[in-house]
């Protein structure tokens, strides 16, 4: 005897032959990066002449390293008055980059000439020097490793001992690769990055380099403080103090140094 289906019933089996069966779900998409703005907490002095490169916070003061051949340096500066303590020069062929204190030393990055110096971090004694491919733009670290940036999307992870690489990451917001990541700085499990020639800071999965944020810096100098600083006077310097939970930014010639707070 030949069996009937209601017309419904054949149709709801039609339609899970169509889809072989699988259940249709709605597409996911990846959570945009969250912006932040910010809030100035403090202001303190900072060398208008300091071609910013490399930032960091330890021990109650900061250690800057500035660029352009014949005026590169070292320096531990004092928080408060923005008054250099220590400094030792680069040779004048050299223009000087980031840097990252680790393991009571200093690692110091050159822009073209593909060579980097380790300085004990006391005294500045220059202990060694090493090389790496490409240019050399910003520095960080997260007490086990060491964070590189040379300009291009891409983020090198160096052996603090050997300062050989030891692998890569992409940095991209969403698909979009990011270009001119400069000074580095790791903030509490994450990589902060100055976009050279921007007023904008990347917050980065240092695990796969993905974009978790975008810090908005647009404001802290004055009209006037810009046009004195001129058209390389651009964001650039990122420190963090941990202990104190404290997150510091300036700027190459800048006259001014700012810790912030983060406002979602």
């Amino acid at each position: 005897m030949r069996k009937h289906f209601p017309l419904l019933v054949f149709a709801i089996l039609i339609a899970g032959c169509l889809t072989n069966g699988q259940t249709s779900r709605p597409a996911t998409t990846a959570a945009a990066p969250k912006k932040y703005g910010y809030k100035i907490i403090k202001t303190y002095p900072h060398d208008p002449a300091a071609f910013t490169q490399g930032l960091e916070y330890r021990e109650g003061v900061l250690y800057e390293g500035t660029g352009r051949n014949g005026s590169s340096s070292l320096r531990k500066v004092e928080l408060e008055t923005g008054k250099v303590i220590q400094q030792i020069p680069l040779d004048p062929k050299y223009f000087g980059e980031g840097i990252t204190v680790l393991n009571r030393q200093i690692v110091q990055l050159t822009w073209t000439h593909q060579i980097g110096f380790v300085y004990e971090q006391g005294s500045f004694r220059l202990i060694r020097d090493f090389n790496y491919t490409g240019e050399g733009w910003g520095l960080a670290n997260d007490g086990s490793r060491i964070f590189m940036s040379d300009g291009s999307p891409e983020i090198r992870i160096m052996d603090p001992l050997s300062l050989a690489q030891t692998r890569r990451i992409t940095v991209r917001d969403g698909t979009q690769p990011i270009k001119m990541l400069n000074e580095l700085e790791y903030v509490r499990g994450e990589l902060y990055a100055n976009v050279w020639q921007t007023e904008r800071i990347a917050r980065i999965s240092p695990a796969d380099g993905k974009v978790l944020g975008w810090i908005e810096l647009a404001g802290l100098l004055t009209p006037a403080e810009k046009l004195r600083a001129g058209s390389d006077g651009v964001l650039n310097g990122i420190a963090f103090d941990q202990l104190g939970n404290r997150l510091f930014v300036t700027g190459k010639l800048w006259p001014k140094l700012f810790e912030i707070q983060l406002v979602p």
